[in-house]
């Protein structure tokens, strides 16, 4: 999908007054960062012809062929969910409207839930395991008219969905980051509200939103690619759209959150894909858009700088795929996102 609008999904032919609205706080935020494209492109190039000297076996991309799969869409949301031991996924833009079904994969197949409730139609909401509840958090996204503020929690024991009524929030937002933080608590940072980019960050206390206090966030934003580290519990942050430069990683220890200077790092993105392998021991990132055109590069983060993977296949560039490790496979999995605005439901796995 092109950038030219903030939620990321196509809304047809004619663009809505929010669309176009978007699509002028696109074109500051593309005008803020070409530069600095540039030069991460010139980065990556650099990297490209180095790689293959590092005497490294190739990592690969490797399509699955599950016997049953989601409907093509974009902008869903997706985790590993430890309490049922299966991928669960939400939601999504399929090009032609926002869908609310559910489904989840355990390796070989996705199936679908049945839910007597369900949250309501979006994309670009985000969902996180609360490892404190045993439960799945899901936050904000968009409905083709409203920005969405709500939050639902996801049992996957029971396979239910409820709507929590928690005292405070974060205010509605589209692609807000949602996360697991090192203290084994959802965290929201970020989003995009309709006009602003927040600059805020909220902690799921199991009932309730609390906003936390930090000496220093990442600058506002929102689309930004968020990976967890299981092992040390170090959360990475990179890209993302924001009104002040994104090109940018940022590690998070559960106490602050620190800005770090890699020598290297991937092409401006925004709405890619990321998640931990231990294969690699190491935050995977791919694919997203950079300037309108969508990628599907893979990156690794070392602890210190980002390592770009050569990949001896790859899926085909996208933006706004689902990314979660799942222990069952084995391997990193990949599902749908859009590439050029049309919608995906292929299944890809990472083979180091």
């Amino acid at each position: 999908m092109k950038q030219k609008r903030f939620p990321y999904f196509s809304f047809g032919r004619a663009e809505d007054s929010c669309a176009k609205a978007v699509k002028r706080r696109r074109e500051r935020t593309l005008w803020h960062f070409f530069l600095a494209s540039i030069v991460g492109c010139c980065v990556v190039v650099s990297i490209a012809s180095s790689a293959t000297a590092d005497g490294r076996r190739p990592e690969r991309w490797v399509r699955l062929s599950p016997a049953t799969s989601p409907p093509a869409r974009s902008y869903l949301a997706m985790t590993y969910d430890p309490a049922s031991g299966k991928i669960v996924m939400f939601g999504g833009y399929d090009g032609t409207g926002y869908l609310n079904d559910t489904w989840t994969f355990a390796g070989t197949t996705w199936s679908q839930v049945a839910t007597p409730i369900s949250p309501p139609r979006r994309a670009a909401a985000q969902i996180a395991y609360d490892a404190s509840t045993q439960k799945v958090v899901l936050f904000g996204g968009y409905n083709g008219t409203r920005y969405l503020g709500d939050t639902w929690i996801w049992n996957g024991k029971t396979l239910r969905w409820n709507r929590a009524q928690p005292a405070h929030s974060p205010l509605p937002v589209t692609s807000p980051m949602v996360f697991a933080d090192p203290n084994g608590s959802v965290d929201v940072l970020g989003g995009f509200d309709g006009r602003f980019y927040q600059y805020s960050m909220w902690q799921w206390t199991g009932s309730d939103w609390n906003q936390l206090s930090l000496v220093m966030l990442p600058y506002a934003r929102s689309s930004a690619a968020v990976g967890v580290n299981a092992v040390t519990g170090e959360v990475v942050l990179f890209g993302g759209l924001a009104d002040i430069n994104p090109v940018n990683t940022w590690t998070y220890d559960g106490t602050a959150w620190t800005l770090q200077f890699p020598s290297t790092q991937p092409l401006w993105v925004y709405s890619a894909s990321a998640a931990f392998d231990p294969n690699l021991d190491a935050v995977v990132l791919f694919g997203g858009g950079s300037g309108g055109v969508d990628q599907n590069t893979t990156w690794e983060w070392t602890g210190s700088d980002w390592q770009q993977l050569r990949t001896a296949r790859r899926p085909p560039a996208r933006e706004g795929a689902g990314m979660a490790y799942d222990p069952t496979l084995g391997h990193v999995i990949i599902f749908g996102g859009q590439n050029s605005e049309v919608p995906l439901g292929d299944t890809w796995e990472l083979i180091p």
